[in-house]
């Protein structure tokens, strides 16, 4: 149910704070405005002309008249709204200058809008499918683009759309339906980044080349998320903490949410670390050269300074085996970077915990990913077993009858920064192989068989230098087919 719809009006350029005088690229404002967060009842008079920190009749500390728990009509929404565009202003120094529609539906409807989706085509299903056995999260007989949509059904909060500037603002509450302000804030953070960034312009084909965009992006809006709520805490609309019903519900699968959630825990450190620099003129000038992997975002000394090899592989499959086109505009590989490796290692424990109710660590301990350095950094990506990647690619291989038989294969070559790195993933991966129920059978090519369970394959990890070759197939026998060894 769609309760609100606002359009709003345009914005301006701002310094983030008093002590830095630095403008957004609008340029300097005609006189620097009152950047004192202290709410007021007696606000400045309006401005001749648009300036940092007021917007629509709102100056960023006003006061305004809304009672949020009985749900925001369209006066209260466009107040909350003109608030929340200049306080974004005042923090991030950039100008709005589109109006910006917000809307807030409920979960139910977020839901059936999300799946009214196009439907994927089979080598799309199967492409989706091989990527996320081969990092253990879903056996053969799940469906990964369903569990993908039922992880966003859950957990998406708010969004802007870029092709008609609109904010979506999902609400578990009610009826009636409430907001969070903090939320509404990174939806027009992001409405006046695409302004001056277009950042729906950049290319993320991989979940690698995602992560490592959204690093920036994501790390931006979260960023001046947590500014904007310990700036303005005396006075934020929230929903009310005992009405309605709270949750998203669903099926979320941790795994995967936490391969994703790597950009929005590691991205805010690196914003915060470049705006301490050098002030939000580095933050804006890192959308001219956005980190190049999630390794960058985990080791922010690696940004600009180590960037990723270009992975390639030889098909050397036989015409049994074949790699799925899913026509055009996609790519037919794969890239899961340091961010995938870890959640790969890290995932079985917490997926083990969860079952038995008691703490079982497997290759990466399940306190580890939880070992944030403080509320900007809300997870740890960073471990010796993954530390040191220095690019990936997995190839998926199908054959004819498998969509009807669910039995894939694939390639997946990682590159490492020294011999060393190398041999700690391979023991890692050993261990990962071994806790699925994973024996040698053939030690000398390292060839590993899982007999049964949802990720009942062979596997034959082949290590050359710094290069770790992972080969897939439903059986030992069809290894070679999938991927012949190198004569």
């Amino acid at each position: 149910m769609v309760v609100a719809l606002l359009v709003v009006g345009a914005g301006c350029a701002s310094a983030p704070a008093p002590t830095d005088p630095a403008t957004g690229p609008a340029g300097t404002p005609e006189e620097p405005p009152n950047l004192d967060p202290s709410p007021t009842d007696d606000p400045p008079p309006d401005p001749e002309t648009d300036r940092l920190g007021w917007e629509d009749g709102y100056w960023h500390n006003e006061t305004i008249d809304v009672d949020p728990d009985d749900g925001l009509d369209r006066a209260e929404l466009e107040k909350v709204v003109a608030r929340g565009k200049a306080r974004v202003e005042a923090i991030r120094g950039l100008e709005f200058e589109r109006s910006v529609p917000v809307r807030i539906i409920d979960r139910a409807e977020f839901r059936n809008e999300s799946a009214n989706g196009s439907d994927p085509t089979v080598n799309q299903s199967l492409h989706q499918n091989v990527k996320f056995e081969a990092l253990f999260f879903l056996g053969e007989e799940k469906s990964a683009i369903s569990q993908q949509e039922e992880n966003r059904a859950v957990g998406v909060l708010g969004y802007y759309d870029p092709g008609n500037h609109s904010i979506t603002i999902v609400s578990d509450s009610g009826p009636p339906l409430q907001m969070d302000e903090v939320t509404l804030a990174q939806e027009l953070f992001h409405a006046v980044q695409e302004e001056y960034f277009s950042v729906s312009n950049r290319t993320s084909n991989t979940e690698e080349q995602r992560n490592a965009n959204l690093g920036l992006i994501e790390g931006d809006g979260n960023y001046v998320d947590a500014v904007y709520e310990e700036r303005y805490s005396e006075d934020l609309v929230l929903p009310s903490r005992t009405g309605g019903a709270g949750g998203g519900g669903g099926d979320r699968h941790i795994g995967l949410f936490a391969l994703r959630f790597q950009p929005y825990s590691d991205g805010p450190p690196f914003v915060a670390e470049l705006r301490e620099d050098s002030g939000w003129s580095a933050v804006n000038d890192a959308y001219e050269a956005l980190p190049e992997s999630s390794e960058q975002t985990i080791h922010p000394e690696k940004y600009l300074a180590d960037s990723p090899a270009n992975v390639t592989i030889e098909d050397r499959s036989s015409e049994t085996w074949s790699v799925p086109d899913q026509g055009e505009g996609h790519i037919d590989y794969a890239e899961f970077g340091e961010a995938g490796i870890y959640t790969m290692l890290w995932y079985p424990s917490y997926a083990e915990t969860t079952e038995t109710g008691t703490r079982t660590d497997v290759v990466i301990p399940y306190a580890h990913f939880f070992d944030g350095e403080g509320s900007l950094d809300a997870y740890n990506y960073s471990h010796p077993a993954s530390a040191g990647w220095e690019g990936d690619r997995l190839l998926p291989y199908v054959r004819a009858d498998s969509n009807e038989t669910g039995e894939t294969g694939y390639v997946w070559k990682i590159e490492w920064e020294s011999r060393a790195d190398a041999t700690e993933f391979v023991r890692a991966y050993e261990e990962l192989l071994a806790h699925h129920g994973g024996t040698t059978v053939d030690e000398t090519d390292r060839i590993y068989v899982i007999q049964e369970g949802p990720f009942a394959d062979a596997f034959a990890v082949r290590k050359d230098g710094t290069t770790v070759t992972i080969v897939n197939a439903p059986t030992a026998e069809e290894l070679e087919a999938v991927h012949a060894t190198a004569d």
